[in-house]
């Protein structure tokens, strides 16, 4: 394990690396920590970091595979132990580093008997492979193999269209995402108008990039979208002129009070998003793309309709349920569960 401290400032604030740490070429661990912060800035921080790290990265992968003479997707090639299939799913864990933008060709072109790795794909000059003992197939006879690849980097996860394969040319599931996963805790002390609090940032990569870097990349991400707020001109708006724009509408204090009380755990729910869940990205991705963004949206499914979205396991439903019983009191309705 290797410690370092890595502090900068903005103002009074000061931010270090805490922990960094190798687990593997395929996971990088780095633990920070920025502070002193007001009362809210940490959630405000944290949140705004972990979306940034899982869904504003961008990651570089391979998209396609073109073998020749294959009638499917899962044919056997004579004198390979894996299936097509099997090939596809090893070269979709293949974890690469590039500055690259657009899609760009590589190859693998070996001749047997071997075991083939990821270093033996030929990639063009801004591409680099960050474990080269990643297994792809075993070659067991003595033949030629050539696989056409495609590479592209992106961001997010995008999932493979069945209609996509022809000529023996098959789109492989592209994880984009650098990071692995992000966390983050705040611990807050002092009394009053005092209180004061401190954010531990939590950061695991593949390897493609240092969590420092994924921890400045997602960062000027964030700075970026903002931007063009501070360069934005102002301008008058004439109430009186625009009054037919604008129709507010009017609740006596009693109305709203009555709303309030009778909404007050649908608003609750609709407005703690599953960011704060601190989720893995990959189940996190599985419930956005089925449009599962709210802590209501989540309870509004049963363990049943949860099973039914595409690349969601058994277990990320348990790690799920865990999650709601520990943080939150709740579990999953058996039926769907309605306000």
């Amino acid at each position: 394990m290797v410690r370092e401290e890595i502090a900068g400032s903005t103002r009074t604030l000061q931010w270090k690396c805490v922990e960094s740490r190798v687990d593997s070429k395929r996971l990088h661990y780095g633990r920070f920590v920025l502070s002193p912060l007001m009362k809210g800035q940490g959630d405000t921080i944290g949140i705004a970091m972990r979306r940034a790290l899982l869904e504003e990265m961008e990651g570089t992968c391979i998209t396609r595979a073109k073998f020749e003479k294959v009638p499917h997707e899962y044919s056997t090639i004579v004198g390979i132990e894996e299936s097509v299939h099997e090939i596809l799913m090893n070269l979709k864990e293949i974890v690469l580093r590039s500055n690259l933008y657009g899609t760009r060709d590589a190859s693998i072109c070996v001749k047997g008997p071997k075991n083939i790795t990821a270093e033996d794909i030929i990639l063009p000059a801004s591409v680099e492979i960050v474990d080269t003992t990643q297994h792809i197939a075993t070659l067991t006879e003595s033949r030629d193999l050539c696989i056409g690849l495609q590479i592209q980097r992106d961001r997010g996860y995008r999932m493979r269209s069945t209609n996509d394969s022809q000529d023996g040319s098959y789109p492989i599931d592209a994880v984009f995402m650098p990071v692995r996963n992000a966390n983050h805790s705040i611990y807050s002390y002092g009394n009053g108008n005092e209180k004061q609090e401190i954010l531990f940032l939590e950061i695991w990569t593949n390897g493609s990039l240092t969590p420092k870097e994924a921890l400045h990349e997602a960062s000027r991400n964030l700075i970026d979208l903002f931007i063009p707020f501070l360069h934005a001109e102002e301008k008058d708006i004439n109430l009186e002129e625009n009054k037919s724009r604008f129709t507010l509408p009017l609740f006596t204090f009693h109305d709203k009070l009555a709303n309030l009380t009778k909404n007050k755990k649908e608003i609750a729910l609709k407005f703690i998003f599953i960011d704060q869940l601190e989720l893995p990205s990959r189940t996190y991705n599985c419930l956005k793309r089925s449009n599962i963004h709210t802590l209501a949206d989540l309870l509004s499914n049963s363990k049943q309709d949860l099973m039914k979205i595409e690349y969601l396991r058994i277990e990320d439903i348990e790690q799920i349920v865990d999650i709601l019983q520990k943080h939150f009191t709740m579990n999953l309705a058996k039926n769907k569960f309605a306000f």
